[in-house]
């Protein structure tokens, strides 16, 4: 980590005023390396305030998302990579992918022209109102396909939201997040393949968040945002945690948390595959997060993947 990412991680973590002497002694740097580093933030836009004989606080700018302020967060050492704007988290991660890139990494961006969502719908994806990114992951995980790796992504996210605010979101099966009706998280996993091998290369996951946005355009029914005045960078870097956490784990770890969190189960519900609608009653979540339903003429069955939408009676 260069100095300016360890100045960085120390004065998002203290409370109080750092001295620039106990920096360069923790850091193992001179007095004049940590003032470089102070004015280099400084110029990416963090707004630090020095005070005489006290040292140096960050002034926390909610709105601020760069690549330092979300590594600084991570429990893991991920690189991570931010834009501006980019047309798509996920379409980026792809072309890395396609050009050989190794390992494991972070996108994010403040707004996407070409924001994706599932079953080749876009995402709406505003500038600063809202948090998009891509994490890729590799299948020595207990994530290795893309339904696993969906159903994490919504359990990282609701426990990323319920640790740094008081909200209570829920799941809609699978993996859309909704607060008070209204969904405000978007997820999109898609797996990459070997074709020599035919075992699945990596895992995408892209995430998007609507934190303020109110406005949105015509054609987005039922969304909604957090509406809290929460830190982006720290929201970002909690769900990767979360998220990391459950890969290193199993599938057990968290699928009882996804059925507690549940919007769907108990409701009638009406389910489209292959362009066929057909209602019934969701009545569980299995063991590998399938949705448990009975049919109208009380026949059983186990929705592996789909569009549903919950129908209100």
């Amino acid at each position: 980590m260069s100095t300016k990412d360890e100045v960085l991680s120390r004065l998002l973590k203290a409370d109080d005023y750092v001295s620039g002497e106990e920096l360069a002694k923790e850091i193992g740097v001179s007095r004049a390396a940590i003032w470089k580093a102070i004015k280099s933030l400084e110029k990416s836009g963090y707004d630090i305030e020095g005070v005489t004989k006290c040292g140096y606080k960050l002034r926390q700018n909610n709105r601020l998302v760069t690549a330092e302020s979300v590594k600084a967060l991570l429990e893991n050492d991920i690189e991570v990579t931010h834009f501006d704007t980019i047309d798509s988290t996920n379409t980026y991660c792809k072309r890395l992918l396609a050009d050989g890139k190794q390992g494991e990494f972070l996108v994010t961006a403040d707004k996407q022209t070409a924001g994706r969502g599932r079953q080749g719908k876009s995402f709406y994806s505003p500038s600063e109102t809202g948090i998009y990114f891509s994490l890729v992951i590799r299948p020595d995980t207990s994530l290795q396909n893309a339904v696993t790796a969906t159903t994490a992504a919504s359990v990282a996210v609701c426990k990323a939201i319920e640790k740094i605010t008081d909200l209570k979101p829920k799941i809609k099966w699978v993996n859309d997040v909704y607060l008070n009706g209204k969904k405000v998280c978007g997820i999109l996993t898609e797996a990459t393949t070997d074709f020599e091998s035919g075992t699945v290369d990596s895992v995408i996951i892209g995430i998007g968040i609507n934190i303020s946005t109110t406005k949105f355009p015509s054609d987005v029914q039922g969304a909604g945002c957090l509406d809290v005045d929460v830190n982006r960078s720290a929201l970002i870097a909690e769900t990767v945690n979360e998220l990391m956490k459950i890969a290193g784990g199993d599938y057990a770890s968290f699928i009882d948390y996804y059925r507690s969190h549940s919007m769907v189960i108990g409701e009638k519900i009406k389910f489209i595959q292959n362009g066929a609608t057909t209602y019934a009653t969701a009545t569980a979540i299995d063991e590998r997060g399938g949705l448990e339903v009975e049919l109208e003429n009380g026949e059983k069955k186990v929705l592996r993947s789909g569009e549903i939408t919950v129908r209100k009676v």
